[in-house]
C-alpha cells in the first residue's frame, strides 16, 4: 500500500510517499481502507518533533480516519466487511492515518454518518472528539450558559461554535473580520475581531460586564492568563493547547474558577453522540480545502502557514474522488 513516511523530524519535506506492507487485523480490531483523512495542528506538532519520545521514527503519523471496513479479525461483533466507519486512530499508539489502509481497535471505531462524505467524516473526527470532549465532558456547558470561543474559523473553533449552539448556549468568537460571515453561519451570536478589538472589553460589554460562563482556548500565547478577565465567577476555561511558557493564573483565583486541559480520548460513544448531531442537522464540518495523499506535505505547509486563508478543516483525499468537497 502506499504510505506517506516521516523520516526524521523537521518541515514538510521530513515526509516521503513510499510503498509499505499492507497491515492485517489482529483479535478486535478492523482493517479498514482509508478513503479520507485530514491534517490538523497535532500532525505538524508530530512532525516537526513536539513529541519525540513518544514517535518512534520512521512513523506514518495522522489522526482522522473515514473509510470501509475491508477485513475484520477474531472476535469482531460490531462490524463487517464493507461498513462504512470513521474514528481517530489511538495518538501515539501505532500508525497514523496517512495511507492506503489501518488497522484500530474496534471499539473506537463507530459507523459513519450517513449524511457525511469520507472528507466530511474525516474532518471531523479529531476535532469533533476535541470540542464533545471540552464543551461537554469537561467544561460541562449547559443550555442557557455564554461561552467565549478562541478561533472560531478554525477546525475546532468552527465545530465547537456549533456543538455549544446545539447544547443552547450563547457563543461569542473570536475571528478574523474576513471571516464574521462564516462564524455566523456557524451559528455564532457575537463575532469579535482580534485584530482590531481588545477581546476582553468587547465580551463584558456584549455580557452587561457578567462575563462568560466558559472559555474555549483553541489558540495558546497568553490566553491562561487574559481569559480570566472575560470569565463569570466560577467560570471554567478549557485549553486543547499545549503551551510552553509560564502563565499567570491569579485573575484565575479571584474568579473562582476551574481550569481543564484536554487531550482528547478515543470512544466509539463520542462519535455516536456526534453521528446523532449530524444527522439532526445541527452540526457539519466545513471542508476548506482538499489535498492528495501525495500532497500531504503542501497541506501542512499551508495549514502550519499564519495567513494561510482556511475556515475549517484541510481533507486528504486518499481515494480521489471526482467531486472531492
Amino acid at each position: 500500500m502506499k504510505a506517506i513516511i516521516l523520516n526524521t523530524f523537521g518541515g514538510p519535506d521530513a515526509f516521503e510517499l513510499r510503498e509499505v506492507p499492507k497491515p492485517e487485523p489482529g483479535a478486535g480490531q478492523v482493517l479498514v481502507r482509508v478513503h479520507a483523512t485530514s491534517i490538523n495542528p497535532l500532525d505538524y506538532q508530530v512532525r516537526r518533533g513536539d513529541y519525540p519520545s513518544l514517535v518512534p521514527l520512521p512513523a506514518i503519523t495522522g489522526h482522522d480516519v473515514s473509510g470501509v471496513v475491508e477485513a475484520i479479525g477474531a472476535g469482531v461483533t460490531a462490524f463487517v466487511p464493507g461498513d462504512e466507519v470513521w474514528y481517530t486512530p489511538q495518538i501515539f499508539d501505532g500508525p497514523g492515518s496517512y495511507a492506503e489502509y489501518h488497522v484500530a481497535a474496534e471499539n473506537i471505531v463507530a459507523k459513519k454518518p450517513a449524511s457525511l462524505s469520507h472528507l466530511e467524516a474525516a474532518s471531523l473526527s479529531l476535532v469533533g472528539g476535541t470540542a464533545w470532549e471540552a464543551l461537554v465532558v469537561r467544561a460541562g456547558l449547559r443550555v442557557g450558559e455564554s461561552i467565549l470561543v478562541h478561533g472560531g474559523a478554525g477546525g475546532v473553533g468552527h465545530v465547537a461554535i456549533q456543538l455549544a449552539k446545539s447544547i443552547g448556549a450563547r457563543v461569542i468568537t473570536t475571528v478574523r473580520e474576513e471571516n464574521f460571515e462564516f462564524a455566523r453561519s456557524m451559528g455564532a451570536d457575537v463575532v469579535i475581531d482580534y485584530k482590531n478589538e481588545d477581546y476582553v472589553e468587547a465580551v463584558m460589554r456584549e455580557t452587561g460586564g457578567q462575563g462568560v460562563d466558559v472559555v474555549f482556548d483553541t489558540i495558546g500565547g497568553d490566553t491562561l492568563t487574559r481569559s480570566p478577565d472575560a470569565l463569570a465567577q466560577l467560570g471554567r476555561l478549557v485549553s486543547i493547547v499545549d503551551i510552553a511558557q509560564p502563565q499567570n493564573l491569579i485573575n484565575a483565583w479571584g474568579k473562582n474558577a476551574s481550569y481543564h486541559f484536554v487531550f482528547t480520548r478515543q470512544n466509539r460513544g463520542k462519535l455516536n453522540e456526534l453521528s446523532a448531531l449530524v444527522e439532526r442537522g445541527q452540526l457539519r464540518p466545513h471542508v476548506g480545502a482538499t489535498y492528495s495523499l501525495a500532497e500531504i506535505p503542501l497541506a501542512h505547509a499551508r495549514l502550519e502557514s499564519r495567513d494561510n486563508g482556511l475556515r475549517g478543516k484541510i481533507a486528504i483525499a486518499v481515494i480521489p474522488s471526482p467531486n472531492p468537497n
